[in-house]
């Protein structure tokens, strides 16, 4: 599957052998710096792709606003009707309304959803997910174990296998949101990991960006596991990298079924915007190697050169690549332009007088044919035929394959009308030959969905925690506790459940990831202790909830952002609650609806998390003894770090016992504003009291803080002003801006 950011890049890839595309139109889409297309321009790509054997499937792979409902609800309804092979979706509202509404149309789940274990495999077969892309940090025999529930489960599973690596786990990065208000949630992720920060104390300028991924060498492995899809990232790059990439495994393919052996000459890669290849992640090789200190392309530092050449050697040399790559590009454009996704002219005459039927002759550059209306035309009506009358019930037309080039009334006599009724009749038959016998499918009207009566809410206030130390708290306030799991404990699963089971008070909060063992381990723990209530921000524990039967609420990094996310997850998970996301504005909070018998969450204060990585970040921060992450790493080390960009900006490193590296805001989030401008809303708000180090500080101690947010939760003004003095520095940039 290739890449395609604009017209030539789709071309390049059909070009180059690939069996699928994937690309996004000019909203809606998680590459909003592509070119992207137009839906006009569509419809040509299909037909086009459909020629020549590829597959097409459209990115609507964002998070959707409340407000952006209609819109989407408009293009579903054009979406249905077109030859589309699928779409590509992370919104689980999107999903909702797809499975409801637009059943007919395959549904890919986005690596935005950080699938990454066999209870999220589940949760995506239950929403008909027919497709999963994996999370990019996964092993071969973690994407073996996920392949195999997923065959189990109706569920084909592609893999990215070349191109850009992300730091973060996908869906789940934070950093361009927070920093400038560019959230990669939507499609405008502003690559702030491939900055310039201060030199480190390991020496690195680019102490967050990766090599690019490339398993050109390991696509025997991805066979024998039993991988769909192979995915090629790249819709911000040019068409002559498209071509390059998709040819150069189109190659590898070839060869390996043809053969039974993989080429062992990657050059051609080389050649097009590289930063350097790992393959890392995929062999379970975590290390230092994975990191390159120049984000810039790689490809000239590849050639091969005599080291006793000369400067002047090594710029002819340079300049040999730099010829050959301005003749690559010309050859691939003439390949390209030979190729059009011009939609096919149509011209229609119209016939017929008073007492006889309708004539209606449709002829294109390779076909024609005729239909007849079934009542005959009269000499009174509602409105007379003509040109405009016509093209006006005929438009939708041209959001096919097809257009209207010309209309011929010339043979229709006199003043004549026919029922509307057979109009519609005319249309659909007409639609229903162009679009090679598919059925038309009439527009969808979803329901609008209701705010139930607005009744008073008085707020309680929950705090989060992840230390023993902070156990007490239980006892000394009428707070919600919950108590933070980490990403790994599938060692010490029977010292949790003791504490919890010690603790009745205390609820469960599970961890974003949770990979392989650590899930089993999760799993194994929610069976043991068979909790009343959990905070689950991984739909494979709250899949595992669901099913039995344990009461869920949906933590903040699902990622809530409308009304209908909030129905697909009471509805096909019975979930009790959500967090909304701290992403949204005031305005895009005020528009969600609440499903009844349903309550809402909201974080008011919290440490901000930039992003989660799998990788150490200590390798290119402080150093590390070690050069590869190791089994022993995740359970058992614990150190702190910051960098410090060029604007001046500190992030910190934080990695705890059983945790993955979290990159931290220097400052945490404070909205003290949120009580009074959003009342009757929320049943709860949450303060996060975990001892994480930023820059923010405060002079009460952890039971002082609680009392206080505490009467703010109630609406005291003063208690508001009171907390926004003694909790300094801190930000409310995600509230103030919004996605």
């Amino acid at each position: 599957m290739a890449p395609g950011g604009d017209v030539d890049s789709i071309k390049a890839a059909i070009v180059a052998g690939a069996d699928a595309v994937f690309c996004g139109l000019n909203k809606f889409n998680a590459r909003n710096r592509a070119a992207n297309i137009s839906f006009n321009n569509l419809q040509g790509i299909l037909r086009l792709a459909h020629k020549n054997n590829c597959e097409v499937f459209l990115t609507l792979n964002i998070l959707i606003l409340e407000s952006e409902i209609p819109e989407l609800i408009n293009l579903l309804n054009k979406l249905v009707n077109t030859s589309i092979n699928g779409i590509i979706v992370q919104d689980l509202g999107m999903f909702y309304l797809l499975n409801k509404y637009f059943s007919n149309l395959k549904i890919h789940a986005s690596t935005q959803l950080t699938t990454h274990n066999t209870g999220q495999i589940k949760f995506l077969s239950q929403l008909n997910a027919s497709r999963v892309n994996l999370s990019r940090e996964l092993n071969i025999d973690e994407i073996k174990t996920l392949t195999t529930v997923g065959l189990q489960n109706n569920v084909l599973t592609e893999v990215f296998v070349h191109g850009s690596y992300c730091l973060s786990f996908s869906g789940i990065c934070y950093t361009s949101s927070v920093h400038g208000g560019k959230s990669g949630n939507r499609g405008r992720c502003s690559q702030p990991c491939r900055e310039r920060y201060l030199t480190t104390h390991a020496g690195k300028d680019f102490p967050l960006n990766l090599k690019d991924n490339s398993a050109y060498f390991d696509l025997k492995k991805l066979y024998d596991v039993g991988v769909a899809s192979l995915k090629i990232e790249g819709r911000i790059k040019e068409f002559e990298y498209v071509y390059t990439v998709v040819n150069s495994w189109r190659k590898q393919i070839e060869n390996f079924i043809e053969n039974n052996t993989l080429l062992t000459d990657n050059s051609e890669l080389y050649k097009v915007f590289n930063r350097d290849f790992t393959n890392g992640f995929l062999q379970g090789k975590i290390s230092k190697d994975m990191f390159i200190d120049n984000p810039m392309s790689n490809s000239t530092r590849h050639l091969e050169i005599d080291s006793d050449a000369t400067n002047l050697k090594s710029l002819t040399s340079k300049q040999e690549l730099y010829n050959e790559k301005a003749e690559t590009r010309t050859q691939i454009q003439n390949k390209i332009d030979a190729l059009s996704i011009e939609k096919i002219p149509l011209q229609i005459s119209i016939s017929g007088k008073s007492g006889e039927p309708l004539k209606v002759v449709v002829e294109s550059p390779d076909t024609s044919f005729n239909v007849l209306s079934e009542v005959n035309l009269v000499n009174k009506g509602t409105e007379a035929l003509s040109e405009k009358m016509l093209i006006r019930r005929l438009k939708v037309i041209n959001d096919t394959e097809y257009f209207i080039k010309e209309l011929d009334l010339g043979n229709l006599e006199g003043i004549v009308y026919l029922p509307f009724k057979e109009l519609t009749s005319i249309k659909k038959r007409l639609l229903f030959i162009l679009n090679e016998s598919k059925k038309w499918i009439s527009l969808v009207a979803v329901p609008k969905l209701k705010k139930q009566n607005e009744e008073e809410i008085k707020p309680t206030l929950s705090v989060l925690i992840s230390s023993e130390n902070d156990l007490h708290l239980c006892d000394k306030t009428n707070a919600t506790v919950y108590f933070q799991l980490p990403n790994s404990f599938k060692n010490k699963c029977d010292e949790f459940v003791k504490l919890f089971q010690k603790n009745q008070k205390l609820i469960p909060w599970f961890p974003s990831i949770l990979i392989g063992d650590d899930y089993d381990a999760a799993v194994e723990f929610l069976q043991k202790l068979n909790p009343k209530l959990i905070i689950s921000n991984n739909t494979g524990i709250a899949f595992e909830a669901n099913k039995n039967n344990i009461s869920w609420i949906a933590g903040p990094f699902l990622n809530t952002t409308n009304s209908y996310t909030l129905l697909s997850l009471k509805e096909n998970f019975n979930c009790s609650g959500a967090f909304i996301s701290n992403e949204l504005n005031k305005t895009q909070i005020q528009n969600i609806k609440k499903p009844k018998d349903f309550e809402l969450y909201y974080s008011i204060y919290h440490p901000v998390i930039l992003m989660t990585s799998r990788q150490c970040l200590f390798h290119q921060v402080s150093g590390c003894t070690k050069n590869i992450v190791d089994k022993t790493c995740i359970q058992n080390c614990a150190k702190t770090a910051s960098i410090t960009n060029l604007k001046n900006t500190t992030f910190f490193i934080e990695k705890v016992e059983g945790n993955y590296h979290n990159v931290y805001n220097e400052t945490n989030f404070l909205n003290t504003k949120i009580v009074k401008d959003i009342p009757n809303l929320f049943s709860e708000f949450l303060i996060d009291l975990r001892d994480i180090k930023t820059d923010t500080k405060t002079v009460l101690d952890k039971l002082e803080i609680i009392t206080l947010f505490e009467s703010y939760a109630n609406g005291d003004s003063e208690a508001a002003s009171e907390l926004e003095r003694i909790i300094i520095p801190s930000t409310t940039i995600q509230y103030s801006k919004g996605i």
